[in-house]
């Protein structure tokens, strides 16, 4: 987490939307074999106290997971920001990036639980793509499903604190904002540049 306050959203529930339409993460655990990370689709609970995925049973993080404290990192979009877009002298080239981080305890789920993460997670992205009608596992034979879900492992986070960081140039004038905008637009990077319009049009500045 950046340690500008300048960059924590405003809005309580931005966070939570990020992670819910980004929907993929790095977990990170300590580990007896080391610092571990893995990457996995995630589903966050409708309290946004809960963060679940699963990990291939042959992850090296996933036989240490269970009861450690662990972090999930979900990024959005980021783009490298020239010092020549800013007007005031004495500048630097930075980074603005979007970036959630949960922290707090996993747990192993029981296989039940780990299937209904799975429907919960298929039915998510299905309902995007908006096929009619939409894919579920009843599409598959039971014993293959059965078979492939034994190959992985469900968890869930108990989240206990959320980071979220969006470094969008609140920290300088809207003029410098604006010319930021605009080159990022022209570079290719419409999806950063319209989070910072949208910042700017909540008065998400300093």
């Amino acid at each position: 987490m950046h340690p500008d306050p300048a960059f924590r959203p405003k809005d309580d529930d931005l966070a939570a939307l990020l992670v819910r339409e980004i929907g993929f993460a790095a977990i990170f655990a300590g580990t007896p074999d080391g610092p571990r990370v893995a990457h996995a689709p995630v589903v966050l609970g409708a309290d946004n106290r809960t963060l679940q995925f699963h990990l291939a049973r042959g992850n090296g993080l996933a036989k240490h997971l269970d009861g450690a404290s662990a972090l999930a990192v979900v990024q959005g979009p980021d783009a490298y920001v020239s010092a020549s877009w800013y007007t005031a002298p004495d500048q630097v080239p930075t980074w603005n990036y979007v970036a959630v981080e949960m922290e707090g305890q996993a747990r192993r789920l029981d296989r039940d639980a780990l299937v209904a993460q799975l429907d919960t997670l298929s039915a998510s992205h299905e309902a995007r793509i908006g096929i009619d009608p939409p894919w579920t596992r009843d599409k598959m034979s039971p014993a293959i499903f059965g078979k492939m879900a034994d190959a992985i492992i469900g968890f869930e986070i108990a989240i206990t604190a959320w980071r979220p960081t969006l470094k969008l140039s609140q920290n300088k004038s809207a003029d410098e904002r604006t010319r930021v905008i605009d080159g990022l637009k022209a570079q290719g990077h419409g999806a950063l540049a319209h989070l910072m319009d949208q910042l700017a049009g909540r008065g998400e500045r300093r």
